[in-house]
């Protein structure tokens, strides 16, 4: 298949077309968007050049400032973005398989606090200037980038030229198609970066998970430093009802040291926490529930008073099992979407009718029903993709149409208009899903257990744990002491 088209210079310098076209009609319509020109100094001839800023709005994203710099003196033009947004709760980490031609043309949104990697051939680029552009595009200016200074490395360090050389022409091979496939991932502390999914999401193609951000990366954002980080508080605060959690939390609470005393089933427990979206202190209330004919979990809520900041998470214990979990199930009619779930942080989630695929981590621990679920997942993939109010532009008529078909197929599920199956596969076997006929076999469900794969066991960090003679090793400091008998 042939690679396509190269739009990467054409989605560049569009940008600053963008802003000419809008400065220009602003001058005879009031109802276009303001670009603001800005008298700059050019880094290259230090004389005085323009800058236009021009605020909109584009699919898949949010707000941005697309900012147009010309020097009319030496000729230098130069493009980037910056989001115009405030910083989000949580950071974003997307990562996408590259492997079609059709994938190199996809949006990429990185903004100057987003780290971008290529996992195969362990390259990592920095924050830097923000960039809006599409897989071809940035792969083909990480390659410029490093052509930089090649002929002086050449003269003076040629093993190092070598090297750097190597990778640029694998850098080449990936954007025009005839390297595939491999990852990319952009992560984003700041939570303003995006990469456009695929209208067909398959398991292990497309991913998107927030994470809460740790101090270093708060402190990096401006969000505060160590010296403005205030002692924990102890006073109680009013307690988060989480009505969508099942059971519901009691009017009662009380905090209590968790280490000292035993924890009481039903029984919601408050302790002192940092928020990491504004880094002050908050409360977390933890409950535990025995859910029948399955185990123990911990139902965790944490809510800010100062930025509104929450989350919902359930947390599955006891012994890591000698085998993965893979459950199945028929959704007949409506009632079947009434069916508790859980699906934990570490179990990936797929519809094959629905072409849904939900990897491991995307949205953590939930405790929730099959329609609570799933309209979580129709309403966030919605809001990133649809979300643009009224001045963004325009998406192309095939995507759009391919998405509306998708998003339509899932409200009919979640409506109880189509039968689906649903399927959860857990490396951990920590999720579980409501049987109507426990503690007999459910005739609409298929539970079986399955060996872990290598993938599976490495990432959960199964390959490094020892239950085993680690108090002797830990004496030793990791060394093997013989005996006489040995």
């Amino acid at each position: 298949m042939a690679p396509p088209k190269s739009l990467a210079k054409d989605l560049f310098e569009d940008m600053g077309r963008k802003v000419a076209e809008a400065s220009a009609q602003a001058e005879g319509d009031d109802d276009t968007k303001v670009v603001d020109e800005i008298e700059s100094l050019c880094m290259n001839c230090h004389e005085n050049g323009t800058t236009r800023l021009l605020l909109t709005k584009i699919p898949f994203f949010r707000e941005i400032v697309i900012m147009s710099f010309e020097c009319p003196h030496c000729g230098l033009k130069n493009n980037e973005i910056q989001p115009a947004g405030e910083i989000q709760q949580r950071g974003v980490r997307y990562s996408l398989r590259v492997d079609s031609a059709e994938d190199l043309s996809r949006q990429v949104i990185k903004s100057d606090s987003a780290d971008f990697k290529i996992v195969d051939i362990d390259l990592e680029i920095p924050p830097g200037r923000g960039q809006l552009t599409n897989v071809e595009g940035i792969l083909s200016m990480v390659a410029q980038d490093l052509e930089q200074k090649q002929e002086e490395r050449k003269q003076v360090i040629p093993e190092i030229y070598e090297k750097i050389e190597g990778v640029i022409q694998t850098l080449k091979q990936m954007a025009s198609g005839s390297k595939l496939p491999f990852t990319i991932i952009v992560d984003d502390p700041a939570g303003n970066s995006s990469i456009e999914p695929p209208t067909v999401v398959m398991a292990g193609k497309y991913s998107r998970k927030e994470y809460p951000r740790t101090a270093a990366q708060n402190e990096a954002l401006g969000l505060g430093g160590p010296e403005e980080e205030a002692a924990p508080s102890t006073e109680i605060r009013p307690e988060y009802k989480a009505d969508q959690m099942y059971p519901a939390m009691p009017e009662d609470s009380m905090v209590n040291n968790v280490d000292d005393d035993d924890i009481v089933e039903h029984q919601v427990y408050s302790f002192p926490a940092t928020c990491p979206g504004c880094t002050k202190s908050c409360t977390t209330n933890m409950k535990m529930v025995n859910i029948p004919h399955f185990k123990q979990v911990v139902l965790m809520s944490t809510v800010c008073d100062h930025c509104g900041y929450r989350s919902n998470e359930v947390k599955t214990g006891g012994a890591v099992p000698e085998q993965g979990r893979r459950i199945t199930l028929d959704v007949q009619n409506k009632d079947d979407l009434s069916r508790d779930i859980l699906k934990a942080e570490s179990c990936a989630m797929s519809c094959p009718e629905l072409n849904l695929s939900v990897e491991s981590g995307t949205l953590g621990g939930r405790f929730t029903t099959i329609e609570g679920i799933l309209t979580q997942v129709r309403d966030d993939l919605r809001s990133s993709i649809f979300d643009t109010g009224d001045s963004g532009d325009s998406m192309d008529t095939t995507t759009k149409d391919k998405w509306e078909t998708f998003f339509g197929q899932l409200t009919a599920a979640i409506n109880g208009d189509v039968k689906f199956t649903i399927v959860l596969e857990d490396p951990l076997a920590s999720s579980y899903v409501q049987s109507f006929t426990a503690p007999e076999p459910d005739p609409q469900m298929k539970v079986e257990d399955y060996d872990r794969t290598d993938e599976e066991k490495e990432s959960l960090g199964l390959n490094d744990m020892e239950t085993e003679g680690y108090e002797q090793k830990a004496e030793t400091n990791g060394e093997t002491v013989k005996t006489n008998g040995a």
